[in-house]
């Protein structure tokens, strides 16, 4: 029984190495899968047909996800190292190709944590914390509260003028096609957004959930610092 187990892994094993193998060759000779199956078949005749397709089949969804994650680190990259291009002064998002990405046109308006509009006041347990639980925060990454309808919870936007948005809040009358861009004043809110209408690039779509820790990971990205400083205060670090 050991050893029939033992020679069951190597078989599996083998399999998953030459389909591995093989796609990679496919991707430069235009070999069809079925030549793959044809032969390997004649060297595995023994091992059943279902035993084969399932495993087959496993690999290929697996190499498919890795190309999907490393097209997307690939997309991620370039974005970032754009910022070679803007040469003799700081590097600015504003500056990099966001024509690849989706956009939605709305209407931004800017927020506070404070009673003015939340109704809350410092003393109170839930201030300063957005409805996805985790605390709101203005960073380069900073939250925003959207329509849940339109833009889900954990979705990425890149706002103009603003920096990164990440969907965390949402409000009574945020509503459609409508954003509240977290700032930490009243004043913050008049001196730098006021109320505007303008294209947003849709980065990220939300799976539903965000956390503090996500968070922090984005704003404290090594490759995205060199952007960071143009959209915090210096003085809060």
């Amino acid at each position: 029984m050991i050893r029939l187990k033992r020679w069951t892994t190597r078989i599996i094993m083998s399999v998953l190495f030459i389909a591995a193998l093989f796609s990679t060759f496919q991707s430069v000779s235009g070999v069809k899968a079925e030549t793959l199956k044809e032969w390997v078949a004649d060297d595995y005749s023994h091992v059943s047909n279902n035993v084969f397709s399932t495993y087959l089949s496993n690999s290929y969804k697996k190499m498919g996800l890795a190309y999907k994650m490393l097209n997307r680190f690939a997309a991620g990259s370039t974005l970032i190292s754009s910022s070679t291009e803007v040469k003799g002064k700081a590097a600015k998002l504003e500056d990099l190709d966001w024509s690849k990405f989706p956009k939605k046109k709305v209407t931004a308006t800017g927020y506070t944590a404070g009673y003015e509009s939340t109704g809350k006041n410092p003393d109170n347990p839930s201030y300063g914390i957005t409805y996805s639980g985790i605390k709101v925060k203005r960073d380069l990454y900073s939250t925003v509260a959207a329509d849940l309808d339109v833009f889900p919870i954990g979705t990425i936007l890149f706002i103009p003028g603003y920096g990164y948005g990440v969907v965390a809040d949402t409000g009574s009358a945020i509503k459609g096609n409508k954003l509240d861009l977290y700032y930490k004043t009243v004043d913050d809110v008049y001196k730098n957004w006021g109320k505007k209408d303008l294209d947003v690039y849709i980065v990220q779509v939300g799976d539903g959930k965000i956390t503090e820790k996500e968070l922090i990971d984005l704003n404290e990205a090594k490759s995205m610092q060199v952007f960071r400083q143009q959209y915090i205060d210096a003085k809060n670090e």
